[in-house]
């Protein structure tokens, strides 16, 4: 899985980043999660902007240069996640995260 998500494969890279998210085979690294669903993201892994943004709006510093913490990046995510999606299911989470980070001064609506 890794060699595929280094060489640019959006589910390789949700793959790895959940691992690192939970935990699971490797140590818990938010950092390292945050490396890999980025690119994910942004190739419009609906997966992988969900996660992502969850840790953005935790506030904590990740994946150094990659993204810094921030609402609106976190809002941004979500927002291409609930355009994106057919999953109603998927959809409606992006949508509450939205919805429930809305009334903080320094999310961005998308």
């Amino acid at each position: 899985w890794r060699l595929a998500a280094e060489q640019g494969v959006a589910k390789s890279q949700f793959i790895i980043a959940q691992l690192y998210s939970a935990g699971v085979v490797v140590p818990q690294n938010d950092s390292e999660a945050a490396h890999f669903f980025c690119p994910a993201s942004e190739q419009g892994h609906v997966g992988a902007q969900l996660m992502l943004a969850k840790i953005l709006f935790a506030g904590e510093p990740v994946a150094g240069d990659v993204l810094p913490a921030a609402p609106g990046e976190a809002a941004r995510f979500l927002a291409q996640a609930a355009q994106q999606t057919g999953d109603g299911a998927s959809q409606f989470e992006a949508l509450a995260l939205l919805n429930v980070h809305a009334l903080e001064p320094d999310v961005v609506k998308a």
